[in-house]
């Protein structure tokens, strides 16, 4: 049985540890950049229309709409374990973004191409909707979420960001099954590990809060 929560329970006010989450988010782009660089990926460097390519633009900007919706839900959840979550995400994805934004760089290619999204993925232009890839959330959606506070804001972060998690695990689970490039696949498997985690724990969560799944 859930237990019963307040459903006007006030968000906390924002501690100290606030002013640092823009430092940290840099500073994860900053790690995430060197990781790129650092590890080598062999002799070949992935084309422009390559699936690493397409993979490394498009989850950047799967990964993008994520951080934001983690800053909302740190800014303004009233549960602390969901704005645990939220921040944990942004950080996480934020070093993410750098390393695949380095892995172009490195390619000596684009941050965007001209290829469609999910474009380097088999049948991946059944997987886009309304132009949106796998689980991100249409502009009114995010609109909602920034607008929802309380027991009710939280309860939306985690629905909506368990859908987004479920995209990026199928994004993540693709490009492991056809890239060559072991960077990439190393990346991708790492990714769906941590997203299969966070979103047992958002489960959790929603038992807590009461929530649908």
């Amino acid at each position: 049985m859930s237990a019963t929560v307040s459903v006007d329970t006030p968000a906390p006010a924002p501690s100290r540890f606030s002013y640092w989450i823009p430092v940290a988010l840099v500073l994860g782009l900053v790690l995430g950049v060197a990781i790129g660089f650092l590890v080598p990926h062999g002799e070949s460097l992935p084309a422009d229309d390559s699936a690493e390519a397409g993979f490394a633009r498009d989850m950047t900007t799967h990964h993008t709409q994520a951080v934001e919706m983690g800053l909302i839900a740190y800014a303004q959840a009233s549960d602390p374990e969901v704005r645990t979550m939220g921040v944990d995400i942004a950080l996480n994805q934020q070093g993410q973004i750098g390393m695949m934004q380095a892995w172009l760089r490195e390619w000596d290619l684009q941050p965007t191409g001209n290829q469609p999204a999910m474009a380097w993925m088999p049948d991946g232009a059944g997987a886009v909707i309304n132009g949106l890839m796998p689980g991100m959330a249409t502009p009114e959606e995010m609109k909602k979420l920034r607008e929802t506070t309380g027991i009710e804001g939280d309860r939306l972060f985690l629905q909506m960001m368990i859908k987004h998690h479920l995209g990026g695990v199928h994004m993540a689970q693709e490009v492991a099954e056809v890239s060559k490039d072991k960077e990439v696949v190393e990346a991708a498997q790492l990714t769906i590990n941590s997203q299969q985690r966070e979103m047992t724990d958002m489960k959790t969560l929603q038992e807590k809060l009461g929530a649908a799944s």
